[in-house]
């Protein structure tokens, strides 16, 4: 007799057959925006210079993680390529240097950003005077001066195998309020430690200035957004050798740096021919077989710990490849 499969179940069935066929998302990472145009104006506005880049930096990945479009990597990553390759700020809106970066953490697109308007347009207001809030006309009154926050920036996503420009982006953002201080309320000019602010707290987001910072953030992650399909996904491969073997277990003599991640899989094989130049002596071509297939489980910098999929006889020295990222 036929039977016949409950509901439930082919729900289930079906559910893990759309999320299998589904690929995998868009990797980027993003370079912290160069903000030397406004370096002057942000040293008045904070009293120091303050990296506002790496604010705007960290601000546009959490809006992006949020989104869930893309697969953000994660900064402590970032960082120690950046410091490997002595990636200076001068190089934050280098397409070229950023691409290089790019190709060493395995993502699909990079991308910089620089910001290119940060403070205030200042006005001033005779109180009693004819002329709207932002007039500076009218006759009598008293003088008041009020400033207005603008943030504007711009963001260009990279192709790294190419330094090619895919797409362009632009946030800009206004306060919808106006104050004698951009900083004024609860946020405290000391509240920034190395030079370094971040624009997601609650007390910088109630000033003036935070206002504005927000607004251009949300404008330009919409973008960035936007361009996802214009981003194609890279088949990296990674390879490696078996460097030890017990039981389920296999360690792997390659690790995050060269891209793999967990949950990758990779196929083991063994050499059984290399085929040599005549005139060289260089190995032209390696003929192998294939031993297995293992999953990633844990990854370091250098290494990898993955488990037996299938296959047995595993040994050290044999060929990992990656057949999933």
């Amino acid at each position: 007799m036929r039977k016949i499969l409950p509901w439930g179940v082919l729900v289930v069935v079906g559910t893990l057959l759309l999320t299998a066929a589904e690929p995998r998302k868009k990797r980027i990472a993003i370079i912290d925006f160069e903000y030397g145009t406004v370096r002057g104006a942000v040293a008045a506005l904070f009293g120091t210079d303050v990296d506002v880049g790496r604010g705007i930096s960290d601000l546009l990945v959490k809006h992006l993680v949020r989104d869930g479009s893309y697969s953000v990597i994660e900064r402590k990553a970032l960082e120690l390529v950046l410091a490997e390759q002595n990636f200076s700020t001068s190089d934050r809106a280098n397409p070229a240097s950023a691409a290089k970066i790019g190709k060493i953490l395995g993502v699909d697109a990079i991308i910089v950003g620089s910001i290119t308007q940060f403070g205030g347009e200042t006005k001033e207001q005779k109180v009693g005077a004819a002329g709207g809030p932002w007039s500076a006309v009218g006759v009598g009154g008293v003088a008041r001066k009020k400033t207005k926050a603008i943030v504007s920036i711009d963001a260009r996503v990279i192709d790294i195998d190419t330094a090619e420009i895919l797409a362009v982006a632009d946030g800009k953002g206004e306060s919808s309020r106006s104050g004698t201080s951009l900083l004024g309320g609860g946020f405290s000019r000391g509240g920034f430690g190395m030079g370094e602010v971040d624009f997601s707290t609650s007390d910088f987001e109630e000033t003036i200035l935070g206002e504005a910072v927000k607004a251009a953030v949300q404008d330009l992650s919409a973008d960035v957004i936007a361009a996802k399909d214009k981003l194609a996904v890279r088949q990296v491969v990674v390879e490696g050798l078996v460097a030890f073997v017990e039981g389920e277990q296999v360690v792997l003599n390659v690790g995050a740096k060269a891209g793999l991640k967990v949950g990758d899989q990779l196929s083991v094989e063994r050499i059984t021919n290399e085929i040599k130049d005549p005139a060289t002596g260089q190995v032209i071509r390696r003929l192998t077989k294939k031993i297995g297939l293992v999953e990633v489980v844990e990854v370091d910098d250098v290494s990898a710990v993955a488990k037996i999929i299938a296959g047995t006889d595993f040994q050290v020295g044999d060929l990992a490849k990656t057949v999933t990222q």
